[in-house]
């Protein structure tokens, strides 16, 4: 009784985790709501085989739609369906991102959620000061200070992928990564010369506020019931013990 209920309380807490950091990504642009995933598993050890407790498996991903919004901004996009932008993360290795709304920090670089954007060669670069727009193909596109309008220079395209749900899994940082391979290795994803964005809009999270403030009390009541459970185990011990020490 007391291991089942400790699981509950537990996984009850790791969801509630899971729906607070949906919660904080709530304006995130294309963040995906997360979603925790249990199993029913025997309790170890010698006990009756009807007594299970419950584990996590994993993270899921809901991978519904965001609402789409026009900005108007020549560095919004918004990604067409399976689609995701490539970037670099801290360790060097290759992630992805439905994120669409794109910077240029102060060295010139491309970056998404202030990580850089991976093009065909590497992260890509674009001239300080420099107007640049995107293409519907993540072809971008540069005009300095002081040029002729008509005087466009291509400086880079998007490594634009295609991903499949349950092609990729989602990770504590948000991105997206392929799963290892029986060696531990991860492989980048070929880009997908056929997808396509749209430039001068972009993609909104699609968790709902009040599915998740549902949730969220579902969970917090699901844990006080569990901690019920092992209250009630600990006063049955107890009147057990007195029982058996009135007739020793």
């Amino acid at each position: 009784m007391l291991f089942t209920a400790m699981s509950g309380a537990n996984q009850s807490l790791d969801q509630q985790a899971v729906v607070a950091n949906n919660l904080a990504n709530l304006v995130t642009p294309g963040f995906r709501s997360q979603l925790a995933q249990m199993q029913a598993v025997p309790v170890p050890g010698e006990g009756l085989p009807t007594r299970v407790s419950v584990a996590a498996t994993g993270a899921g991903v809901d991978w519904t739609q965001g609402p789409v919004t026009r900005t108007d901004r020549s560095l919004d996009v918004a990604l067409g369906d399976n689609g995701m932008l490539a970037v670099q993360t801290a360790d060097g290795s290759e992630a992805y991102t439905r994120r669409g709304d794109l910077q240029v920090d102060g060295g010139g670089a491309l970056t998404v959620g202030g990580r850089p954007v991976i093009g065909e060669g590497g992260p890509i670069s674009v001239p300080l000061g420099s107007e640049v727009s995107i293409g519907n193909d993540g072809t971008l596109t540069a005009r300095e200070q002081g040029q002729d309008p008509k005087g466009l220079a291509q400086v880079g395209r998007l490594k634009l992928v295609s991903a499949l749900p349950g092609t990729v899994v989602a990770g504590a940082d948000g991105l997206f990564r392929t799963p290892p391979a029986a060696d531990g290795t991860t492989q980048p994803l070929p880009a997908d010369e056929t997808m396509r964005l749209t430039p001068g809009n972009l993609e909104g999270s699609n968790i709902s506020p009040t599915n998740a403030m549902v949730a969220m009390i579902d969970n917090a009541r699901r844990y006080e019931m569990q901690m019920k459970v092992i209250s009630t185990a600990d006063e049955n011990a107890k009147s057990a013990n007195s029982l058996l020490s009135l007739q020793g």
